[in-house]
């Protein structure tokens, strides 16, 4: 009988009578299955893993090195845009005054009233509050006079060469004035009465500046602490 016929002749629900050789044989192929597939689940596995990760780096870069090249491609651009913030901020700065130079800002808006023909009745600067880089000097101011010396002061204000906003801003109508006829009552006064309140700015000093800073830094602290606390 040859190796064939053997082989036909088995029965596979009854392992256990074939012979020694072909027993031996489904061992050992069994044995190669098994191996082959716990090679190929650990190894390719983790090469799977390996490649997945593999790729995820290469898009980051690809989005990296996009980034980068639109930038270079727009660095002249960028330049240019940088140098036109810093003249701009430049011409911004210059407009406000030193702090030895803010006496007389307070006489040029005082002396723009007057040059309007308003009457000044009350001008009086309030205590500065400090930003990052530049203080704010409000002034309360009532004048008195009609509406276009109002508008005549307000025009006077955009011209002066240093910042000056206007706030608060409340017109009311004077009192009556006396009739000189008698008989007749008081007739109504075309004088009004306005009162605003004037800011103008200056630009700190690097003391200034740095004191201001650790202010602001320490208001912060203090802030979270409390948040803290409740």
């Amino acid at each position: 009988m040859n190796f064939l016929e053997q082989v036909q002749q088995l029965d596979p629900r009854d392992v256990g009578r074939w012979p020694f050789l072909f027993r031996a044989l489904a061992v050992g192929l069994v044995f190669l299955v098994v191996t082959g597939g716990l090679i190929y689940y650990f190894v390719n596995l983790g090469n799977l893993q390996d490649l997945r990760k593999a790729e995820a780096e290469q898009k980051a870069l690809w989005q990296t090195f996009d980034q980068k090249q639109r930038k270079a491609a727009n660095l002249e651009a960028y330049r240019q845009q940088l140098a036109e913030i810093e003249r701009t901020f430049g011409a911004m700065l210059r407009q406000l005054p030193g702090k030895t130079e803010v006496p007389s800002l307070l006489v040029d808006i005082s002396q723009t009233g007057l040059a309007s023909g308003l009457q000044e009745h009350l001008f009086q600067p309030v205590s500065e509050s400090r930003k990052d880089f530049y203080a704010e000097l409000p002034i309360k101011i009532q004048l008195s006079g009609g509406y276009h010396e109002f508008g005549q002061f307000v025009s006077g204000i955009a011209a002066l060469p240093r910042i000056v906003t206007l706030h608060d801003i409340e017109i009311t109508r004077g009192g009556a004035k006396r009739s000189t006829s008698r008989g007749r009552g008081p007739a109504p006064s075309d004088e009004l009465i306005l009162n605003l309140t004037a800011k103008t700015y200056r630009y700190l000093d690097e003391e200034e500046a740095g004191a201001a800073a650790a202010e602001a830094k320490g208001d912060n602290k203090d802030s979270k602490t409390k948040r803290k606390k409740t």
